[in-house]
Parts: C-alpha cells; sequence; structure tokens
C-alpha cells in the first residue's frame, strides 16, 4: 500500500507542487490549507505523514504540531520559511520529527519522508520491546503495544514519534551508556551533525515528562563526553 502524506500549507503552490511530485515518486498525497482543513481531513482517513508549514495563518504549525503529537501520533517533518537554529529546536521541541527550511529542494524532502517513516517503523534488531509490551522503570510504565506511558500516579500519555523510540531504545538497555552518534542513527536515521541538537532536545522532553529535575535527573542520566544512560531498573511485566 501507498504510503499517504498529507502536506498542510497556506500557500497553494506548494501544496499543488508537493502534491505532485509526492505522486509522482510513487505516493499518495493530499493537501490541506490550514489546521481546521487538516483535522477535518484526518478524521476521515489515515496519514502516515504530515508535511506541515511552520507559518500560517490561525493555528501555527508549531501548535498544530505539538496537537498532532497528543492527539493523532502521526511524524512529522515542519517546513518554515524561518531557517535559524533557534526555530529548527523549537519545532523539534514541539515534537517534530524532522526540519526544512525553504525554499528546498522537493527530491530532499522526498528522501527525509522515507527516512522518517522507516525509523517509525522499524527498531533496533537488536532491540526486543515490541515482544514485550509491558515495561516498568521508576514507577513509570511503558505499554508498547499502545506507545502509551503511565505515570506513577495512574495519569497516561500517548508517546509518538522520535520521543517514543528514543525512550524505547533506553529502556532496551538500561545502565548501559548510548552515545549521541549511536541514538542519532538509531532513532532519526542519519549520522549526527556536531551541531545537530535533536538527540538532546528530544531528551529534554523525556526528563520533562518524566517530572526529572534538570539540575540533577535520576532516570535519564547524561554521561559526560559519552552520551545518555537509562539509570533505572526495567521490569519486564508481558
Amino acid at each position: 500500500m501507498s504510503d499517504r502524506i498529507l502536506v498542510v500549507d497556506d500557500d497553494p503552490g506548494i501544496r499543488e507542487l508537493l502534491c505532485e511530485y509526492l505522486n509522482g515518486a510513487g505516493m499518495v498525497a493530499h493537501a490541506a490549507q490550514d489546521g481546521a482543513a487538516m483535522w477535518h481531513w484526518l478524521e476521515h482517513n489515515r496519514a502516515d505523514l504530515i508535511v506541515l508549514d511552520l507559518m500560517m495563518p490561525g493555528v501555527d504549525g508549531l501548535a498544530l504540531c505539538r496537537m498532532i503529537g497528543d492527539r493523532a501520533r502521526v511524524p512529522v517533518i515542519m517546513l518554515t520559511a524561518r531557517g535559524a537554529l533557534i526555530d529548527r529546536i523549537i519545532g523539534l521541541e514541539m515534537g517534530a520529527d524532522d526540519y526544512m527550511p525553504k525554499p528546498f529542494d522537493p527530491r530532499e524532502l522526498l528522501a527525509r519522508i522515507k527516512v522518517v517513516l522507516r525509523r517509525t517503523r522499524q527498531f533496533p534488531p537488536d532491540n526486543q520491546v515490541d515482544e514485550v509490551g509491558l515495561l516498568q522503570f521508576a514507577g513509570w510504565r511503558l505499554d508498547t503495544r499502545r506507545n502509551r506511558l503511565t505515570a506513577p500516579d495512574g495519569d497516561a500519555a500517548q508517546l509518538g514519534g522520535s520521543d517514543y523510540l528514543m525512550l524505547r531504545l533506553l529502556l532496551s538497555h538500561p545502565h548501559r551508556t548510548l552515545s549521541r552518534d549511536y541514538l542519532a542513527a538509531q532513532v532519526y536515521g542519519k549520522e549526527r551533525d556536531p551541531l545537530d541538537r535533536s538527540v538532546d532536545v528530544c531528551i529534554s522532553r523525556l526528563r520533562q515528562m518524566l517530572g526529572e529535575d534538570v539540575r540533577s535527573p535520576r532516570i535519564i542520566r547524561t554521561v559526560r563526553n559519552g552520551g545518555y544512560a537509562l539509570a533505572v531498573d526495567v521490569v519486564v511485566e508481558g
């Protein structure tokens, strides 16, 4: 079955260009001009990935990206005419899986779409978390079948995209230091650029979800000149 891509952009020229190109590449592309049209389409259709413009009238792309993570759990590639590093970091903090500044080459976007789809559907072969189902750590529980993270007090939240993959990877290697390069390759499917903070932003987001003390995190610890390590035991519940 062809991958279904939803292009959300208020520029009709970009919508038409991307849909035509993606359809020609064997995907099934649909378009929406704003957030309202996007939600209306998602109510009746399935999207494998959303290409989302940052700067739109009404609800902007950053707010929509966070809502997609909470409600739809569909991977997102964010587009914006603003290419500053801070905008990229903010987009990643909101849950975007990748980020491309305008203007861009449609061939590069297609390549990034394929990478994001591949990494959200697969996981490292040495990880068997999918067969486990439920994992408990520091009072938290991760249901890998439903992508649901449950807090010690019972509150639950859905995880999607890079947050879910990163947490799964850490849980499958407790008390082991995983380098940023390794995490970038496994979670983002690419080599890490020295200036790329995708891994650090994702870890920061996970720590916030887990209620960690930023100055002294006890669950996900930073290993100086090493990377990150899950510093608690993981119990398989079945």
